[in-house]
């Protein structure tokens, strides 16, 4: 059975391009139900559970235990998502001729909105590594100055290489979901940041000429996404805004200011690297709500309605 999975995940990865990161929660969920599938066949006397002998009743019983240990339910439309990748898959290849995920839908899941941070709080968060003088610190400005400049993910921040950004030109060229790379701007500060880190202070962590990552840790070695996490929520606590801070606050922040600054959606899209625009329209609610708020604000009769509505 496991054998099977790791066929699966090497098919996501060579063939359909997916991320390891990706890669890895579909194999974190997968093995989840191999395991649960191990264990039920094992209760009913099987010694040798295969996957042609997983039908749509013991799919069924594996979602209800999953409701059973209190799962989210962002997180088991997720793993019906893995199985029905996986079995399909396993169709594909010959492996079984019936697929027990037939009929079976996914959860419902309400789209949340994303956490943004104001303006002011995201220049809070930028500018706090800036009251130490130390080579972390000047490397830390120059990676939140560059997500929200940007709009990057996370993991493709710490996976840029020297060679991915052009300060000149005042570009950065990150790899999305699938390695599809894309061409963003960033401001002249930005720039001029990184600029002076690269040529400063990535140097003194650098121990190879090897090395070829842009940001780099202690040991001048690649920095992980949980590293660059890590430094992000010690910022974010230092200014009291650790509960509000994820790992992509600043990409959603730079979506909604931005097209609270006038920005069109497909401009958004593009320079977010979403493939499709319904991805990037979640940001219109946030933006809809700054604009009635402004309205509410501004319009002397929407104020005195306001005002005769609390008295």
């Amino acid at each position: 059975m496991r054998q099977d999975i790791d066929n699966f995940l090497n098919y996501l990865r060579v063939e359909k391009g997916f991320s390891a990161n990706t890669t890895a929660a579909y194999a974190n969920d997968l093995n989840q139900l191999a395991t649960f599938a191990e264990d039920k066949a094992a209760m009913e006397g099987s010694h040798d559970p295969i996957w042609k002998n997983f039908d749509r009743p013991a799919m069924l019983s594996y979602l209800l235990d999953l409701k059973e240990r209190g799962y989210a339910v962002t997180t088991v439309a997720r793993k019906v998502a893995a199985a029905k990748s996986f079995f399909s898959f396993l169709v594909s290849e010959g492996k079984i001729t019936a697929d027990p995920m037939e009929n079976i839908s996914s959860p419902k899941v309400g789209k949340a909105l994303p956490d943004t941070l104001t303006v002011t709080q995201v220049r809070q968060l930028i500018e706090q590594p800036s009251k130490s003088d130390s080579p972390e610190a000047h490397r830390d400005r120059a990676m939140l100055e560059l997500l929200y400049a940007s709009g990057m993910r996370v993991s493709e921040l710490v996976g840029l290489d020297i060679g991915d950004i052009d300060t000149k030109a005042g570009t950065v060229r990150p790899f999305g979901k699938g390695n599809k790379e894309r061409l963003v701007p960033i401001y002249p500060q930005a720039a001029l940041i990184v600029e002076t880190y690269t040529r400063e202070v990535r140097p003194r962590f650098v121990r190879s000429n090897e090395e070829k990552a842009l940001f780099v840790n202690q040991r001048g070695e690649r920095l992980t996404r949980q590293g660059l996490w890590q430094i992000l929520k010690g910022y974010a606590k230092s200014i009291g805004l650790e509960k509000q801070v994820k790992p992509h606050t600043l990409r959603h922040s730079f979506a909604t200011h931005m097209l609270n600054g006038g920005a069109d959606l497909r401009s958004v899209q593009e320079l977010l690297g979403h493939a499709n625009i319904s991805t990037t329209q979640i940001y219109t609610h946030l933006t809809s709500e700054h604009v009635r708020q402004a309205y509410d604000r501004a319009h002397p009769r929407a104020k005195r309605a306001g005002t005769a509505q609390q008295s």
